[in-house]
This record gives C-alpha cells, sequence and structure tokens, in this order.
C-alpha cells in the first residue's frame, strides 16, 4: 500500500476518534491555572501524522513528560506569577516574558537575556505581574534560534478582570468559546543535528513540518491528551453553535510568518501582543480590522473574534419550510424579532436541486444533508464522520506548502471547524 493511501485510512481513523470515540473533544483551550508553576526543561520525541518521530526539547509541567508546546499558563490579571525552572538538558536554558511587568529572575547564572538555569541541573526562579489581560507567549532567552526551534515555548492567557468569557475589559471582547492557536514549523535536520551532537547549520534552514499547538494535521483534530501523543497533549478542533462568538488566540512561536486563513467567514483582528485596537482608552475594539487571512508574525500575538450565522446565504439552513414558526422566531437582528428583514434566510428554500447521488463523490463529513443538524442518504460504507450533521470547514495557512507533512498533503497547519446545530451539546458551553 503506497503512502498516500496510508495516510487516508489513518485520516478517517482519527476523525472516528474525534467524533465516535474516547475521551471527547471539548470546545475550550487546556492549561494550567494557579500563580505557581514549576517547569522543567527535558529532552523527548514528538510524532508527526505521516508516522515520523523527532528529537525535542520542551517544557515539562513538574515531573511530567517534556510537552510541545510547554504548558499553556491560564491566570487571572493582577496575579502576582512564580515560575520554578529546573534544567535537564544538557545545556542552559532560560525563559523570557514579551509583554509582562516587573520580571525578575533569582538565583541561575547569568545570560544573554535573563538568567539562566545551568545544564544539567541547574535552577533558575522567575517572578513577573500580569498587568495585561491577553494572549502572550514565552521562550527560551538562551540561543533562542536554536531552543525555540527545538520546542522551549509556551503560550500565557491572562484573563482581565471583567471576567473570564472575556478577552478584555470591555465588553465588545465578549466570547462563547475560545481556542489556541500556536503555529511553529520544524526543521528535522536540525533536530538530528542536535540528537547526533553535530554542528547546526541555520543557513540551510528548510522547514518541512508546520504545526498548530505542536501537532500535524490530521492529529489536530484528534482528543486532547491523546494516549498515542504523550508529549503533545493539546489539539484544535474549533467547534461553535451558529450566532456565538469565538475567540482565536494566535500566536508566532516560530522563525516563518504564517498566514492563517478562517473559511466560512471573516474574523475581526481585535488586539496585538495583547493590546486592544482601540482609538481612545475605553473605546473597545473599534479600530479592529476585518480579515480573512491574518498573518502571524514571530513572537506576536493576535487575538480575533469569529462568528457565523448561515445568514446571507439566500437559504435557510436549517430546512425550515416557508411560513414556519420557528423559522419567523430565528429572525432576530439587533434584538428585534423581524422576519421581513432582508438578512433573514430562515424559511427560504435551497436554490438548487442536489444531483443524483450516483453523481456525487461524498465527502467524509458530508452528512447527506445540506442543512444544518440534518443527515440524509449516503453511499454504502461511506459516512459515520459527521454525526451530529454538522457543516466543515477547513481552517488552515494560506501557505499551501504549510498543508503538509513532508510534502504530503493533507497534513501541517491545518485543521476543521464545525458549526453544529443549536441543539447539540459542546463541552465547555460557556453562557
Amino acid at each position: 500500500m503506497d503512502r498516500l493511501n496510508i495516510l487516508k485510512i489513518f485520516s478517517l481513523l482519527v476523525v472516528a476518534l474525534v467524533f465516535l470515540g474516547l475521551p471527547p473533544a471539548y470546545a475550550g483551550i487546556d492549561g494550567i491555572t494557579g500563580t505557581t508553576f514549576n517547569f522543567t526543561a527535558k529532552p523527548g520525541y514528538i510524532s508527526t501524522a505521516e508516522g515520523n518521530s523527532i528529537y525535542m526539547w520542551g517544557f515539562a509541567n513538574g515531573a511530567g513528560p517534556m510537552q510541545l508546546p510547554g504548558p499553556t499558563i491560564i491566570v487571572n490579571q493582577g496575579s502576582t506569577i512564580t515560575i520554578n525552572l529546573t534544567n535537564q538538558l544538557a545545556v542552559p536554558v532560560s525563559i523570557v516574558f514579551p509583554g509582562q511587568s516587573n520580571v525578575v529572575a533569582t538565583g541561575g547564572t547569568p545570560g544573554l537575556l535573563t538568567q539562566e538555569a545551568a545544564a544539567s541541573g541547574g535552577t533558575v526562579q522567575y517572578t513577573f505581574t500580569a498587568s495585561n489581560p491577553g494572549t502572550y507567549t514565552y521562550y527560551s532567552g538562551t540561543q533562542p534560534d536554536l531552543q525555540v526551534e527545538m520546542g522551549l515555548v509556551g503560550a500565557i492567557i491572562v484573563r482581565p478582570a471583567l471576567g473570564s468569557n472575556y478577552a478584555y475589559n470591555h465588553l465588545d471582547t465578549f466570547f462563547n468559546r475560545e481556542f489556541l492557536f500556536l503555529l511553529t514549523e520544524i526543521d528535522p535536520v536540525i533536530h538530528e543535528q542536535v540528537l547526533t551532537g553535530q554542528p547546526v547549520d541555520f543557513s540551510a534552514f528548510f522547514p518541512v513540518y508546520w504545526l498548530i499547538n505542536g501537532r500535524t494535521a490530521p492529529d489536530t483534530m484528534t482528543p486532547a491528551f491523546s494516549p498515542f501523543l504523550p508529549n503533545q497533549p493539546y489539539n484544535c478542533l474549533p467547534r461553535l453553535h451558529p450566532g456565538e462568538k469565538v475567540l482565536l488566540r494566535m500566536i508566532g512561536g516560530g522563525r516563518d510568518m504564517h498566514p492563517y486563513h478562517t473559511h466560512g467567514n471573516h474574523h475581526l483582528v481585535i488586539a496585538r501582543d495583547g493590546r486592544l485596537l482601540e482609538s481612545t482608552p475605553g473605546a473597545g475594539p473599534d479600530i479592529g480590522e476585518f480579515a480573512f487571512t491574518t498573518t502571524v508574525v514571530p513572537g506576536e500575538t493576535y487575538d480575533a473574534l469569529y462568528t457565523w450565522t448561515g445568514d446571507g446565504l439566500g437559504w435557510d439552513v436549517y430546512g425550515h419550510a416557508p411560513g414556519d414558526p420557528l423559522a419567523a422566531a430565528e429572525c432576530v437582528y439587533d434584538g428585534v424579532q423581524n422576519a421581513a428583514d432582508p438578512r433573514c434566510d430562515h424559511g427560504k428554500p435551497l436554490p438548487v436541486q442536489l444531483p443524483n447521488q450516483m453523481d456525487l463523490t461524498d465527502g467524509m463529513f458530508w452528512s447527506g444533508s445540506p442543512f444544518l443538524g440534518s443527515s440524509g442518504p449516503l453511499p454504502v460504507g461511506e459516512g459515520g464522520f459527521n454525526v451530529t450533521g454538522g457543516l466543515y470547514f477547513m481552517w488552515h495557512s494560506h501557505n499551501e506548502k504549510e498543508i503538509t507533512n513532508n510534502n504530503v498533503f493533507p497534513g501541517g497547519a491545518l485543521t476543521m471547524m464545525v458549526v453544529e446545530h443549536p441543539s447539540v451539546i459542546i463541552e465547555p458551553d460557556n453562557p
């Protein structure tokens, strides 16, 4: 069996695990909370979706396994945060915290950017004040060109005083769900050079893997904390209901720029580098930018809001019949029920006649019906992947090479977003 067919079969198995298997893939950002965190820098291996194994360095949560990316730290605005770093690598390691206030390093040895934990057992303690809400990164400040490539990078989320369902301290930053997109890349030649003790040649840097939260597609869609990805705990499978506000937290965690694209609708970039895009303090994201693709720059972070309603398509995605009272009830705009509003498509029939089933090539996510939450006839042996009758959209890097795994498609910085019927329970389901 050739490599491409093996990958296709593997993709089908992965998706089946996501929607039919255990544990469920929850729609939220996984991480660790508190004010004191114990990190250990240690070596390990990660897997890529086409079956490769790559030597990495990473931050572990205490005595846990090395992980890529490092533990996502979720803290509250105004908290004083302490991170104790122990280094088990054979080279010095440190951590820098862009965007944080009053960063102080205690112990360790002086480095170029910060205090370092010495090789093979050194320790250092960092404290800082999480003064401003937003999305941030942390990474090794010791030879970052090499150590970030090797995996010593992670995310920090600072919750605002306004509440955990807000990105910033303004009502216009409310969201129902949030998802992390920490984008990195890997040149496996460099990792092999490090593993075997050869000199590293960055002039020949040529990545062939692109990752979201430490995984390549289709592993991006498998459940978080999957037992067969012990060093890659975080997934990225956006699931949402129509009309919900979804917050994308995008981080440039490597050395390349990644143009990240959302199908289905534009997204509104409301903040960069943990600072709200507002014209004056308190104005809210009034100078935010609508975009269908955001170029995620190395070391920078972006917060964006995304909403999908199905309105404006010219037909009713729920399949309501014309005159159906439920259809009229769902035509609510600006807080007013108005079935005559031109934006309202509820009750409008599908404008085309679907082809005969024998003339269709059904994709794995096609439920057999164009209507949200519904299913229809499928060819024998096809189906079982879209059990909730959702509408699927690919979210991915717009650099086509970045949606491959070592030149094999599909892969890389790619995942699927699924819009599901309001009756489907998506956990955690924030009000």
